[in-house]
């Protein structure tokens, strides 16, 4: 073998050697698209979360794209949905926990002449618990009540201390800030530590579309205090006859 036939074998082994050597571009692109693939198969599960208006697994299945396989052409195509998923369901959980305050009861009852009837109920508990007697603060109930003899009525009740209301007193009624004064009485009794709102149905309307209730009553132990509710889960539909 001369040198020319040499040089001419070295060459070509060469040339074979170089076209063993891996394209790193190519492999990059055979990456981003095996990864764009998984990311539209994962995508799927989102799209239809989000047709169907399931705002707490379209908002998994978009964290799931949008971080695992952030920077493919899915991710970015779906971020606005996602984003938009993410605050409905946040929402519609806070919806969920304010609705989860209200207690609503149907419950036979006797009424005059021996005949029955059906006593509805909603109530709930403030917000935090108020302090009523001098020492521990305990949890203050509004309830209101549909009676089919005694008609409606809302009211508090304490568990422990008393209202200083006995023959009538004025609340300081609050609704997302806006504060009206309302009539309160004492029922002479001592079955319960409760407190009549005499304006019942006009507490119920202020309710309508409201956040936040408060109510300033005055107190045997001196002074007034403030029960806080946060009344935005009623559901109207439970007390049929109130409007």
């Amino acid at each position: 073998m001369n040198v020319r036939q040499a040089t001419a074998l070295l060459a070509a082994a060469m040339i074979l050697a170089g076209c063993d050597k891996p394209d790193p571009k190519a492999a990059e692109a055979a990456q981003a698209a095996q990864k764009e693939q998984a990311a539209a198969a994962e995508a799927k599960n989102f799209d239809s979360a989000y047709a169907e208006q399931k705002w707490d697994m379209a908002a998994a299945y978009g964290e799931i794209v949008t971080s695992k396989y952030a920077g493919t052409p899915t991710a970015e195509r779906i971020r606005a949905q996602y984003e938009e998923a993410q605050g409905k369901a946040k929402t519609a959980r806070e919806q969920r926990r304010v609705e989860s305050l209200w207690s609503y009861m149907s419950t036979p009852v006797k009424l005059a002449k021996g005949k029955n009837g059906t006593q509805l109920s909603a109530s709930i508990y403030a917000k935090a618990n108020v302090e009523t007697d001098g020492s521990t603060p305990r949890p203050v109930q509004l309830i209101f009540r549909d009676h089919p003899d005694w008609g409606r009525s809302s009211y508090l009740v304490l568990q422990v201390g008393d209202f200083n209301c006995y023959g009538g007193c004025k609340l300081k009624v609050g609704i997302d800030g806006k504060v009206k004064t309302m009539a309160g009485s004492r029922p002479k009794t001592d079955e319960a530590i409760a407190m009549f709102v005499e304006d019942e149905r006009a507490l119920w309307r202020m309710l309508g579309g409201a956040k936040e209730l408060s109510i300033e009553f005055p107190v045997k132990a001196g002074g007034t205090r403030t029960a806080t509710f946060e009344v935005g889960g009623l559901k109207p539909e439970k007390m049929p006859g109130w409007k």
